[in-house]
């Protein structure tokens, strides 16, 4: 017969009885182990636990041996092969730990051998199956825990530059106090700003969102950036002057990111404000809700204006807008994460709602967290980000209020 993997172990004191077994589970093929004992038979568990042990043993020896095999997390079969005929024996057989029981001599019922043997190992190979399973699920789970900590440690460092990129959270800028929030759905956000003064009266600010999330939305945030550091160094060297006007921003941005092949979009409210004219003058990328526009003693209202995203078309064109900063102002922007947190129903509800909020004096970023409770907000269900004006020049407003 062909020679057969599987190991067998006998431990019975009867040597007549141990050595016919053996020879005929041998003529089956099976490499087959004979001992008087479980202590002379220690040699067999120190190369490896065998897939059947045959014994006659007492119940008590049965059982350490199934407990033996139970903490070693083996599913080795035990079959006790006895002379003992009462229900009584094979009942304290089985309590102890057998999976099976054969009257001696073993060899005599063929067919009852062979059929407890077939039986055997088909859950010999049920089990190992089993167990080869679970330690290729256990390897895979194990990979999948370090690839999860190696992926958020790489997003923790992401963020980190996200950050930094990112301006002074409050700063002062010829007459306006600019301050900003930034709160992320994910460790990376889609969402970014930024504002800096480009001449000595004018400041730009924007705000984009990018189309997605995760660590490919971040990446357009990195251009972004990249691209407004040009944009400034152009200006200084006197090479270009597309950052003094709002559609050739966007222009610019819609050609880098098209030129990336992302597959990216951004919308984008870009605004200049001039403090000597006093004008706001800006473009819309599709960008949604519009920023607020609060005068001091007089009207809050979102700016008007539309315009195509960014990225998506090899030509578009965006209108420029103007609107005249005659009075003490405050100029609120938000990503559209803010509609996600306000507690209304339909769309008209919760624009009427931010609205009220900042036509009722909340102008901060301090008051306007508080009003919507940002910070008691866990789970976000998309990225954050407002950014706050403030006319200092010539509102009474203290920057630093939290109205």
């Amino acid at each position: 017969m062909t020679s057969r993997t599987e190991r067998i172990l006998i431990i019975d004191a009867d040597e007549t009885a141990r050595t016919n077994l053996a020879h005929y589970l041998e003529a089956r093929g099976f490499y087959v182990s004979g001992f008087a004992d479980v202590v002379s038979a220690e040699a067999v568990f120190v190369e490896g636990i065998p897939d059947v042990i045959f014994v006659d043993l007492p119940p008590d020896t049965i059982r350490e041996l199934a407990n033996r095999l139970e903490e070693a997390e083996s599913f080795t079969p035990i079959v006790c092969c006895s002379a003992g005929r009462t229900s009584a024996d094979v009942v304290a057989a089985l309590r102890a730990g057998a999976s099976d029981f054969l009257l001696k001599p073993c060899k005599g019922d063929k067919a009852a051998l062979d059929d407890v043997i077939e039986k055997l190992f088909d859950r010999v190979r049920v089990n190992r199956l089993n167990q080869l399973y679970r330690q290729e699920l256990e390897e895979a789970n194990r990979d999948l825990r370090n690839g999860i900590a190696e992926l958020r440690a790489d997003q923790r460092a992401g963020r980190k530059v996200q950050l930094k990129m990112l301006p002074d959270r409050e700063q002062d800028i010829v007459g306006l106090h600019v301050e900003h929030l930034i709160k992320p759905s994910l460790y990376l956000s889609g969402d970014f700003l930024d504002y800096f003064q480009i001449t000595e009266d004018q400041v730009l600010v924007y705000i984009a969102d990018v189309s997605g999330h995760g660590a490919s939305s971040a990446f357009v945030t990195v251009l972004l950036k990249n691209l407004t550091n040009r944009l400034q160094r152009n200006l200084r060297r006197g090479s270009s002057d597309d950052i003094l006007y709002p559609q050739r921003f966007l222009e610019r941005i819609n050609s880098e990111l098209l030129d990336t092949g992302l597959g990216k979009h951004v919308t984008v409210f870009v605004g200049l404000i001039s403090l000597s004219k006093r004008t706001l003058t800006y473009a819309v990328g599709a960008h949604f809700p519009m920023p607020i526009l609060s005068f001091e003693g007089g009207t809050t209202a979102f700016l008007e204006g539309s315009g195509l995203p960014v990225g998506l078309f090899e030509s578009p064109e965006w209108e420029v807008y103007e609107t005249p900063l005659d009075k003490p102002f405050h100029l609120i922007l938000f990503s559209d994460g803010i509609l996600e947190v306000i507690r209304a129903r339909g769309l008209d509800d919760k624009e009427k709602t931010l609205l009220e909020l900042v036509s009722g004096g909340r102008h901060t970023i301090a008051s306007l967290n508080e009003a919507l409770n940002l910070d008691e907000i866990t789970e976000l269900p998309d990225d954050i980000a407002i950014v706050s004006v403030t006319d200092t020049l010539n509102t009474s407003d203290s920057p630093s209020s939290t109205e």
